[in-house]
């Protein structure tokens, strides 16, 4: 009998997840077969939303915020809902490509731009290069957070692509490309998303792997998880 290790198990769980969410789901079906909705309800208002490369025609109160529109709407639930306050970043989302916390946006603000969720960043079976990351450096544990992490990540490297520094650059005039960033740039960054697992060590290193560095090996990611205990 063959054993899997928790790594293969893991990615093996969060690949099929990766591929559910990224199916059409009924909702989306039937938005696609029929587009007309009823007329808005006093107090709501007529907005399409750009999501995942898709137009969604929604009847909304101004006051509904992206994330509630994103989940109980359109039934996009890989954003999640964790603080609702803005300080966990679990609903973390692309928005023009830029991180946003969804839960402090509201949805009738974004109609006419580019909405990113996680369910949008693989392209059919093939995952982003930072969802793979994740599963290949133990970037998760219970996995409520992940999806706003790599969301995040994923605007990480571009902002770094694009020349834009952090609180802790050290030289303005000099800065960091993708191979050079190193572990506390990457940490203050992300510093925005939380993970109630502790798993930081792995998102680090999923970070590096995605930029194109050798991440530590998981021998050595563990052995900081024991000292860090």
């Amino acid at each position: 009998m063959t054993r899997s290790s928790r790594r293969g198990f893991l990615g093996q769980i969060l690949a099929a997840t990766g591929t559910a969410i990224a199916a059409p789901t009924i909702m989306n079906q039937l938005q696609e077969k029929d587009q007309t909705i009823a007329a808005p309800a006093p107090g709501e208002v007529a907005l399409t939303l750009q999501v995942n490369g898709k137009p969604y025609s929604v009847n909304i109160e101004p006051r509904v915020t992206l994330l509630d529109a994103l989940r109980e709407r359109l039934n996009l639930t890989g954003s999640k809902k964790g603080c609702d306050h803005g300080q966990c970043g679990a609903c973390t989302v692309l928005i023009d490509g830029q991180r946003v916390y969804s839960c402090l946006s509201l949805a009738v603000m974004q109609e006419g731009r580019e909405i990113t969720t996680v369910e949008g960043l693989a392209q059919g079976s093939t995952l982003h290069p930072v969802q793979t990351a994740f599963i290949e450096n133990d970037g998760f544990q219970c996995g409520y957070c992940t999806s706003g992490q790599i969301c995040a990540s994923v605007a990480l490297l571009n902002e770094v692509k694009q020349g834009t520094a952090s609180v802790i650059t050290p030289d303005l005039t000099s800065l960091p490309q993708l191979s050079q960033l190193s572990e506390s740039e990457i940490r203050e960054r992300l510093s925005g998303n939380l993970c109630r697992c502790s798993a930081y060590n792995g998102i680090v290193a999923a970070v590096q792997q995605a930029a194109g560095q050798t991440p530590p090996e998981p021998t050595a990611l563990m052995l900081v998880k024991e000292t860090q205990v």
